[in-house]
């Protein structure tokens, strides 16, 4: 059975083989109650954001996960998609949302693991 670290990283290394730009896992267990890894992407369209999502999606499925608030589609913006698995939180940005609100600055406490 794989540890929550290790799907973190594999979501990482999946958005990674996808074309995910700056991709970063990092455990923030330490830091939260609510999670313990977040995996942050940067997109560059709203047809991208889409194309990942579907690829988490098919991750989530073939390792008997859920996601934890789902949602029928991805809105058309593509500016931050937020996908809750519980103990792992996707964030996939446009660049200027993840340059606007710097999560890795905010949540820099935080030990990157990919």
């Amino acid at each position: 059975m794989k540890t929550t670290k290790e799907k973190a990283i594999e979501i990482a290394k999946i958005m990674q083989e996808f074309k995910g730009e700056a991709v970063l896992a990092m455990d923030v267990s330490q830091l939260n109650s609510w999670t313990d890894y977040f995996v942050i992407v940067t997109t560059n369209s709203a047809t991208h954001s889409k194309g990942l999502f579907k690829q988490i999606k098919d991750y989530i499925k073939e390792n008997d996960l859920e996601i934890m608030v789902p949602k029928r589609k991805i809105p058309d913006g593509y500016d931050w998609t937020l996908v809750d698995l519980g103990t792992i939180v996707i964030h996939l940005m446009s660049e200027d949302a993840r340059e606007f609100y710097n999560l890795e600055k905010l949540w820099h406490l935080g030990e990157t693991i990919f």
